[in-house]
């Protein structure tokens, strides 16, 4: 599953610059990486006891939506509180590459155009049942079936032989998912049109890495699945924990899955529940919770907390500024040659003049830092280090609105063909930072003349705010949001002609061509791909439409009794099947 989540403010990904800034840090960009080398990646190992009850604290300001199945639930917020059971079928290595010590095995077959996954024996749902071939096609049907209205229906899954006749209602079934020992055997083949480089790393977005259990949804029908109380009540799942009760919206409460294949997990109860990020640093000092994602902002409150162990990795995210240019329509990306925003040089003074360095000292300690392109610094060579981004220049923002054409009349420009200029920016609500840190830029780039207004005349909270990005909003010009990213590095997902996550819109001629030659066949070369991969990043870079601005660490508070705890990705799929109480 391309696992492409919409971040909120906080969702997993702490800390408020996150969604909200774009660039400045010069020479120092790493000073908040170099203080958080001190955090390890996992907790003191130790010997583990049976039993006890975990708290876990879910940080949003919003209910969560409670949609439990993956190819229907699009935000980080519902996959956190579905995490307990909701076991991957492929575990991998450090570097996110597929191995086979998972739930079921993976075998790669360039010549003969196909990938076959095979469940392993005793791999069982929280019911007991045997996860079978019928339960990983499933999860194709539930995806590529109009009536479930999936947001996951990529370009990339396209590849699959026969699915898109299936998505188009031309044929009742996905003619190249093939179950060699029938429905009820452990065996699928699945037919590619062309076999991609990213195909042997989880998270590519080529086929999906979840299954969903036939037996309880297969009479309901595509259209109702959201709804239904299989995936909104009483979903089922293989992972070590299932659902005993759920208060909607608010918490969650997992008890042990005695079917779980790898053994029986450690801790009798795990409770997840929702609390405000402003209290989020309380609830840590006052151990309220066994684990709890620190706010960035309020680290200062809580790095001092006795009887917590503090873990933390950079994760695979990055907040950007999107400018809209285009609408979503028939199933494609529409540019407008028209649009307000489509003027290079307007764009790129805009993110010129985002004094991101004083942003990130001031509100999180150097926790977060700039990021310079679109492709983050985990997926070494695949990063190009020689593209800086947009450091902080009012001087440089000027100039380039002075060339555009955008004459100062007043306070504010306008527009070069002498028309008012008003910019909307949409911004999503989240902890108490956000606020500041918006009107901060606003303030910014009134200084280089330009007039933004909040989308709406506040902060949006998180649902109301991706809706208005999805159906391109008339009133949304800018929007400040955040990614968090597949494993596999290809940005196809986000960014082609048919991807609906692709919100600005922008469809470019050289984008398409970069994005073809980055998944390309002579991509299987190592060399090429990297350049294509750097090529890529300096074009997006230029053409500005989506300004990738920061990133942060993201740090979790650990009640110190607690061992088995970990952010390696080798950990992901068995996480929580080893975490309990230290003996």
């Amino acid at each position: 599953m391309k696992k492409t989540q919409l971040l909120g403010s906080i969702g997993l990904v702490t800390g408020a610059v996150l969604t909200l800034a774009a660039c400045g840090q010069k020479s120092n960009d790493n000073a908040g990486a170099n203080d958080a080398k001190k955090f390890p990646q996992q907790t003191p190992k130790k010997a583990v006891k049976k039993g006890g009850t975990l708290s876990y604290a879910l940080e949003t300001d919003t209910p969560f939506t409670g949609i439990f199945n993956n190819e229907l639930a699009n935000s980080a917020i519902d996959s956190t509180v579905a995490q307990f059971g909701n076991e991957t079928l492929f575990d991998t290595d450090d570097s996110y590459k597929i191995n086979n010590k998972g739930p079921a095995t993976f075998k790669l077959d360039r010549k003969a155009k196909t990938v076959t996954i095979e469940v392993k024996k005793g791999v069982k749902w929280s019911d007991g049942k045997q996860v079978t071939a019928k339960d990983v096609e499933y999860e194709y049907e539930i995806m590529a079936n109009k009536g479930s209205k999936s947001q996951r229906y990529t370009a990339s899954l396209q590849d699959i032989v026969g699915l898109t006749d299936y998505h188009d209602g031309k044929s009742k079934t996905i003619s190249g998912i093939e179950m060699p020992d029938g429905e009820n055997g452990r065996k699928v083949v699945i037919h590619f049109k062309e076999m991609k480089p990213g195909m042997l790393q989880s998270g590519n977005g080529y086929f999906l890495e979840s299954a969903s259990p036939y037996h309880q949804l297969k009479n309901i029908p595509f259209d109702k699945l959201q709804s239904s109380d299989a995936v909104r009540k009483n979903p089922i799942f293989f992972g070590p924990y299932k659902i005993s009760k759920i208060v909607r919206g608010q918490s969650v409460t997992w008890v042990p899955n005695k079917y779980y294949w790898r053994g029986t997990p450690k801790l009798d109860k795990i409770t997840i529940s929702v609390v405000n990020p402003n209290s989020a640093s309380q609830a840590i000092k006052s151990h309220k919770f066994d684990i709890a994602d620190v706010v960035n902002s309020q680290w200062d409150q809580v790095k001092n907390t006795k009887g917590v162990n503090f873990v933390a990795k950079v994760p695979l995210s990055y907040g950007y500024m999107g400018f809209k240019v285009g609408k979503w329509k028939d199933g494609r990306n529409v540019m407008d040659p028209k649009a307000k925003m489509n003027n290079k040089s307007l764009r790129q003074a805009m993110a010129y003049a985002m004094n991101i360095d004083a942003v990130t000292k001031r509100y999180t300690h150097g926790l977060s830092f700039r990021v310079p392109t679109l492709i983050p610094e985990q997926f070494g060579d695949y990063f190009n280090k020689n593209v800086k981004g947009y450091s902080y220049n009012l001087k440089k923002a000027n100039q380039l609105l002075d060339k555009a054409g955008y004459k100062k009349k007043g306070t504010y420009r306008v527009q070069p063909n002498g028309k008012p200029l008003t910019i909307n920016l949409a911004a999503m609500a989240g902890n108490s930072t956000l606020e500041p840190i918006t009107r901060n830029y606003i303030q910014q780039w009134k200084k280089i003349g330009l007039n933004v207004k909040l989308t709406t005349g506040r902060l949006i909270e998180f649902n109301s705010f991706y809706d208005k990005i999805q159906n391109d909003a008339k009133d949304v010009d800018v929007f400040v949001a955040a990614w968090s990213l597949a494993s596999e590095p290809s940005p196809n997902d986000l960014y082609n002609e048919k991807a609906p996550f692709n919100f600005t819109r922008f469809v470019t001629k050289k984008n398409t061509q970069l994005l073809g030659e980055m998944d390309s066949q002579k991509a299987f070369n190592h060399k090429y791909r990297v350049d294509k991969f750097h090529e890529w990043q300096k074009y997006m870079n230029d053409e500005a439409y989506v300004v990738p601005t920061t990133n942060s660490y993201s740090i979790t508070a650990v009640n110190s009794k607690i061992t088995g705890y970990s952010l390696k990705p080798s950990d992901g799929n068995s996480l929580w099947y080893k975490v309990g109480y230290a003996k």
